[in-house]
């Protein structure tokens, strides 16, 4: 009974902890391309471009970031896998299909992004999954 309420408090914890890592990651990594972005644009840079990239960033921070990744710990914990490889990986491709999930019912042509985009949500996710892993999901 103290396990079950342990893991119950334990996960969520966990889980806004690797998300706050995941996050940390791609503002770090993707902060370079913001700016080789707006550094394209001219000197001044207008409002309507600031409110595009939050916009951008508000879209991101949606369902369609969690859903993938709240799948993925159900499953290990349902399961009680320990693996670091299942949370890593899985971490790096629940991140990786946002851009995905996001473009559901647009043209083909939308799907394509910049290599740089993937590599960048990819390295999150895998810093999320470690991090969810060393927390959680080693006792699961």
């Amino acid at each position: 009974m103290m396990r079950a309420l342990g893991r119950i408090i334990l996960l969520p914890i966990a889980f806004v902890l690797a998300a706050a890592v995941t996050l940390f990651v791609i503002f770090s990594l993707g902060q370079e391309r913001v700016v080789q972005a707006i550094s394209t644009r001219p000197d001044e840079v207008p409002f309507g471009a600031i409110l595009d990239i939050v916009a951008m960033a508000l879209r991101f921070a949606t369902v369609h970031t969690l859903v993938p990744a709240l799948l993925l710990v159900i499953v290990g914990e349902a399961a009680r896998i320990r693996s670091a490889v299942y949370y890593i990986v899985g971490g790096g491709v629940a991140l990786a299909v946002v851009p995905l999930l996001t473009r559901i019912g647009q043209p083909a042509t939308v799907l394509e992004l910049s290599p740089v985009v993937w590599q960048v949500l990819a390295t999150a996710g895998f810093a999320g999954g470690f991090v969810y892993w060393l927390l959680a999901g080693r006792t699961a």
